[in-house]
């Protein structure tokens, strides 16, 4: 085998096992990528855990590194901010950014993973297998067990070199704990699952609400969020606790066609109207759930654990695909121009620096859900926004929002979780007593950002 020419394998041909396998093909590398689910060009498939995905500055970066940034957004919807819906049916808008140079990207989940495996294979290194599920590895003969999902028979591959981005489930990760026995596993699993609904077109085309936005019904535990599709579509969820104290809703209580209904017409009176055949389409979609998984140890010798498989987060902060995107990025650079690395000592480094940002990005995601679910109907979280976008005028690019931090830059995740925390003690004293942005002391501010913020944020 020639320098550079190493074959390692992948598990999981999702958006980031294909990302990683066309970035490993780039430097030379030989990849082989098992995968559970049937081809997706071929057949009709689940995308996974939701079809829509919100890219932003972090996988942009990473698509970029493979030349594909402009290419997939091209298959995106920009979204300038959120578009709040009162029970009374009022609208009003909360820009994400300063300006409409700041916004995240609504594409298909499906449409993007079909175009990174189809990447993957032009290089002529990746070898793609699907319908082969992994059913264990062992790590001193350093063989996969394999499943042909297909035939039902069961095989072994050699993998001497292996990163498992099999998602939240992981496999490979519990082979990794029950092999190591130092591997403390926690699964947070929330106390809200949600349900997906399609809005189509707008009668003669077009989109039945503002295009340009990620439109939001907050309900204080809960909410229906819709993001919009290239067709003129949009991607409508519904999250809710599973279950409640009488009389709260929850899914326990709509499981009938006379409850749904008259559920969303109290609480989502205007799209109701616009989601044809709403009960049948209710009933008959999935219930999911949602969980946040954190791993003591993600590498065991030459094997290594990436995304979701790592570091599944819930969807709230729209990072985790481009966290696992940043995964891949972080990888690459640290391969560097080796031609032949020392695969273990290599993602033994990648998890020491990977995970103090994984846990803090889990953490905010958890966060935004009380943030989207609950306080952007909020008085006072409002009058902090309009603090915010006060300070972002006066104080162009040296104030950026926690939102903004994790959004539109690349800035480390535990130090956007750091900055956070500072601007929420800064914007409670700004705000103290206050009712309105115009009778803030704006004074305050620059050195507040001297003092708390520039010290995180300089590399920016």
């Amino acid at each position: 085998m020639s320098a550079g020419d190493d074959e390692v394998t992948v598990i999981g041909a999702g958006p980031v096992g294909s990302l990683l396998a066309l970035m490993l093909a780039r430097r030379g590398h030989q990849v082989n990528v098992f995968e559970r689910r049937p081809d997706m060009r071929k057949q009709q498939v689940s995308a996974g855990r939701s079809i829509n995905l919100a890219v932003s500055t972090r996988g942009l970066h990473a698509l970029g590194q493979v030349g594909l940034a402009e290419e997939v957004l091209r298959q995106a919807v920009p979204m300038f901010g959120r578009m709040m819906h009162s029970p009374a049916g009022e609208l009003s808008f909360l820009r994400y950014g300063r300006d409409e140079s700041e916004f995240i990207n609504s594409m298909s989940r499906g449409e993007l993973n079909k175009l990174l495996v189809t990447r993957a294979e032009e290089t002529g290194r990746v070898r793609f297998h699907f319908q082969h599920r992994l059913l264990s590895y062992d790590f001193a003969t350093r063989q996969a067990e394999l499943r042909d999902e297909a035939s039902s028979q069961t095989r072994r591959a050699a993998a001497e070199v292996l990163i498992g981005s099999d998602g939240s489930a992981s496999v490979l990760r519990t082979s990794m704990a029950s092999s190591a026995g130092d591997v403390s596993i926690t699964s947070d699993v929330l106390d809200a699952g949600y349900k997906e609904l399609t809005m189509p077109p707008a009668a003669g085309g077009g989109f039945a609400l503002e295009k340009n936005a990620l439109h939001i019904w907050p309900r204080g535990r809960f909410m229906l969020i819709a993001l919009p599709n290239l067709d003129g579509s949009f991607t409508c969820t519904l999250f809710l606790p599973f279950e409640a104290n009488q009389p709260a809703p929850c899914f326990a209580r709509l499981v009938e066609s006379t409850q749904v209904s008259p559920f969303f017409a109290e609480h989502f009176a205007d799209a109701v109207p616009r989601i044809p055949g709403l009960e049948e389409q209710f009933l008959a979609a999935p219930l999911g759930q949602m969980v946040t998984v954190k791993a003591s140890r993600w590498s065991l010798g030459p094997t290594l654990l990436l995304g979701d498989a790592a570091h599944a987060i819930v969807p709230f902060f729209g990072q985790g695909m481009n966290a696992g995107f940043e995964d891949c990025a972080l990888l690459d650079q640290l391969l560097g121009d080796q031609s032949t690395p020392d695969w273990a000592e290599l993602f033994a480094r990648f998890s020491q620096a990977r995970k103090v940002d994984t846990d803090a990005i889990a953490d905010l995601a958890v966060e935004n859900f009380v943030e989207m679910r609950d306080k952007v109907a909020d008085p006072e979280f409002l009058l902090w926004k309009a603090v915010e976008a006060e300070i972002n005028k006066r104080y162009p690019g040296r104030y950026l929002s926690r939102y903004q931090l994790v959004t539109f830059s690349r800035l480390p995740y535990h130090l956007a979780l750091e900055a956070g925390k500072r601007q929420a003690r800064m914007l409670r004293a700004l705000t103290a007593g206050k009712s309105r942005a115009e009778d803030v002391d704006y004074s305050l501010v620059g050195q507040f950002i001297a003092d708390e913020l520039d010290p995180l944020t300089r590399e920016l």
